[in-house]
C-alpha cells in the first residue's frame, strides 16, 4: 500500500509540473483544429485583402517550401512526393475550396482532386482545375523581398509556366503578400496559446537562472546552456536555436554586438558579482518563443543586485517603452525604428534595436524593424517597405549601453521579449522582466 502512495505521488507530482504541455495526440488534435480556422476564416480574408482569388502551393519532398510545412496536418511531417495545394477563393459566393493536386488528402482539410487512373499526368490535372475556374489572379511562393515567401523551386516554377495556357500568362503573380500575410497573422486561439508558450519559457530561464542549476564558482555557462537544451528535451519540446548564455563582470571591455552571433567564449566559470545574460526560445504547437533575460550572481552578504545594474534594467525597459509606443499599423519598419532610436536617444539613452517577426518562425515573415547591423534601416530585401500590421507577434529585441563607473566600463543591456500587436494595440504576450533574477534566491528567513 505505502509503495503504491508513493508511486501515485511521483506520478502527480510530474503531472503537476507537466501540465502545460500535451502529449503528442492531444498536441496534434490542437494543431488541426487551429490550421482548420486558419484555412476557413482567415485565408478567405487574406486572398481578398490581396486580391488573389487562386494560390498554388507546390512543394517536393523533402524541399519543402517554409508557407506548404505551416499547412500540413499534424500527422503530416513533409510533403509527400510533388504535393500541389490549390486554393480557390469565389468571392461573390463566399467559398474557399482547399484541393490537393496529390494522391491523397492532405489531412481532413484539404481534399485530394488527382486520380492519377483517370489522367496520369499531374501537370495535366493542374491545369484542368484551373480552367474550370477561371481564375483572374494566379498567385505563387517567389519574393525578392521575404525569403519565407519565396518557397517554389525553379524546376516547379519552369514546369507550372511550360504547362499553363498563354492565356493565364498575365495573370500569375508573387503571392509574397498573401504568403507573409498567412505567416504572420495569428488567431484568437492561437494567442491563447502564445500565451503559455512564452509562460513555459519564462519558467525554464528562471529555473537555468537559479541555485538549482548553477553553483557560483564551479558551473560554467556552457553547461548551462545545455541544461536549458536538454530541459527542452525532457519536457517533449523542441528549441529553434541552441541557447546560449554570457557574462558580464568588471575585468572584461565591451565587445561588439557580433560577440552574441561569434566568437563568445564558452566554458567560461560563472562567479559571484556577474551579470549573466541568456538567449532562449521554444517551438511548441507549431510557435515559437525567443526571449533573452538577465541575472546577477549575489556576492557573499549580498541580498540584491547593485543598484547601477537594477538601474540599467530599468534604461533597457524604457527603449522597450520608446520602440512599442511607435507602433502603429501602416508604418514600415525603418520608419519604426528612425522614431524609436531618436527618442530614445534625445532622453539620453544608447540604444540598438533589431526587432523582428515572430511566430511560426522563430526568424518570421513581417515587418523588420532594425537588425544589429543595420541601425540606419534594412534595405529593400530585408523587406523595408513593409508595413505593420495588427494581430502579429514580434520578439521585441534590443539593448541599451550603459556606463559602469564602479566596473570602469561599459555593458549592454540585451533584453528580449515576445510582444503582441494588435486591434487596441501593443501588449506583451507574457509580460516583460522587470527584475533582475537573483542567484541565489533570497531565503528571508535566514537572513541570507
Amino acid at each position: 500500500m505505502r509503495t503504491t502512495i508513493l508511486i501515485l505521488l511521483l506520478f502527480f507530482n510530474i503531472a503537476s509540473n507537466a501540465q502545460q504541455i500535451l502529449p503528442e495526440v492531444e498536441r496534434a488534435k490542437v494543431v488541426d483544429e487551429i490550421m482548420e480556422d486558419r484555412f476557413n476564416v482567415l485565408l478567405p480574408t487574406l486572398m481578398d485583402k490581396t486580391g488573389i482569388d487562386m494560390w498554388i502551393v507546390i512543394s517536393r519532398e523533402y524541399n519543402e517550401d517554409p508557407v506548404i510545412k505551416t499547412m500540413l496536418p499534424a500527422t503530416w511531417l513533409n510533403a509527400r512526393r510533388r504535393t500541389i495545394l490549390m486554393f480557390y477563393r469565389n468571392k461573390s459566393n463566399n467559398t474557399i475550396e482547399k484541393l490537393a493536386v496529390a494522391r491523397y488528402n492532405v489531412g481532413e482539410s484539404i481534399s485530394s482532386a488527382w486520380d492519377k487512373e483517370k489522367e496520369p499526368d499531374q501537370w495535366k490535372r493542374l491545369i484542368q482545375l484551373i480552367e474550370e475556374r477561371k481564375p483572374s489572379k494566379i498567385g505563387l511562393n517567389y519574393s525578392k523581398d521575404h525569403n519565407i515567401a519565396d518557397g517554389l523551386d525553379k524546376t516547379d516554377y519552369d514546369e507550372f509556366m511550360a504547362n499553363l495556357p498563354k492565356k493565364y500568362l498575365s495573370s500569375v503573380t508573387s503571392a509574397e503578400k498573401l504568403a507573409v500575410g498567412w505567416i504572420e497573422t495569428r488567431t484568437e486561439r492561437e494567442m491563447v496559446i502564445y500565451n503559455q508558450l512564452v509562460d513555459i519559457t519564462h519558467d525554464i530561464i528562471a529555473e537555468a537562472f537559479s541555485e538549482k542549476v548553477i553553483t557560483p564558482g564551479v558551473t560554467t555557462t556552457t553547461e548551462v546552456e545545455w541544461w536549458m537544451r536538454q530541459k527542452v528535451t525532457d519536457l517533449g519540446l523542441e528549441t529553434w536555436f541552441h541557447p546560449t548564455v554570457d557574462i558580464q563582470r568588471t575585468s572584461d571591455e565591451l565587445v561588439s554586438h557580433l560577440y552574441s552571433f561569434s566568437g563568445r567564449p564558452e566554458d567560461m566559470v560563472i562567479l559571484p558579482g556577474d551579470l549573466l545574460h541568456c538567449d532562449f526560445g521554444i517551438t511548441y504547437l507549431r510557435l515559437n518563443t525567443d526571449c533573452q533575460e538577465l541575472a546577477y550572481v549575489l556576492k557573499p552578504g549580498e541580498k540584491e543586485a547593485p543598484a547601477f545594474l537594477v538601474n540599467g534594467l530599468k534604461d533597457g525597459n524604457r527603449v522597450q517603452d520608446f520602440l512599442t509606443k511607435n507602433m502603429i499599423a501602416g508604418r514600415t519598419g525603418n520608419e519604426i525604428l528612425a522614431k524609436s532610436l531618436s527618442e530614445a536617444k534625445a532622453a539620453g539613452l544608447r540604444p540598438s534595436i533589431y526587432t523582428h517577426p515572430l511566430g511560426m518562425y522563430g526568424h518570421s515573415a513581417g515587418t523588420t524593424i532594425g537588425m544589429w547591423d543595420s541601425q540606419g534601416g534594412v534595405m529593400k530585401d530585408d523587406g523595408e517597405n513593409y508595413p505593420l500590421n495588427p494581430n502579429t507577434v514580434y520578439a521585441i529585441e534590443l539593448n541599451t549601453t550603459i556606463t559602469i563607473p564602479e566596473w570602469n566600463r561599459d555593458i549592454r543591456i540585451m533584453l528580449e521579449e515576445a510582444g503582441f500587436y494588435g486591434e487596441d494595440g501593443f501588449r506583451y504576450v507574457n509580460g516583460r522582466q522587470t527584475e533582475l533574477l537573483l542567484i541565489p534566491r533570497i531565503k528571508g528567513h535566514q537572513g541570507n
